[in-house]
């Protein structure tokens, strides 16, 4: 079974090759792998949007970490597997993000997915790790990541 998405409706796609030190003695990517390919993508959405995390820590004080992940498992990745992982946010909240995102192959000529996860994204002060409202600043920048619901 497959399911449907537009890939426009995610504005930050960031590309992964799977190595063999991601799969595990099965030959498939290791499960816990896919949240440090999350993790990648929205980092790098972040900074496409010209937010790098050490200069929010050190101009805002500002730290994103995450609250709780969802992670539901549709296929396997096996080594050389060309992905692409999808992200939009879902969510701006005044301290947090919830992002969507997909892990998707291309297969033929389709794409099929392989994950999903949701992610709340906590906003933190960098030196009490208490919560922290976004910074006006970042948040009229996160708007450019945020996908509309089909």
């Amino acid at each position: 079974m497959s399911e449907t998405y537009q890939r426009n409706d995610f504005p930050f796609n960031w590309p992964i090759r799977i190595y063999y030190e991601d799969t595990d003695t099965g030959g498939v990517v290791y499960y816990a792998n896919y949240l440090k390919f999350y993790e990648r993508a929205r980092t790098e959405a972040l900074r496409s949007i010209g937010f790098q995390q050490e200069a929010l820590k050190n101009d805002e004080n500002l730290l994103f970490v995450v609250a709780g992940v969802q992670v539901d498992y549709k296929r396997p990745a096996v080594l050389d597997d060309e992905l692409m992982v999808l992200v939009r946010i879902d969510k701006i909240a005044r301290s947090y993000l919830v992002f969507e995102q997909k892990i998707v192959k291309k297969m033929d000529e389709n794409e099929i997915v392989l994950n999903t996860a949701t992610v709340k994204v906590a906003c933190v002060q960098g030196d009490s790790y208490r919560p922290k409202a976004l910074p006006e600043a970042v948040l009229s920048r996160l708007g450019s990541l945020a996908g509309h619901r089909p």
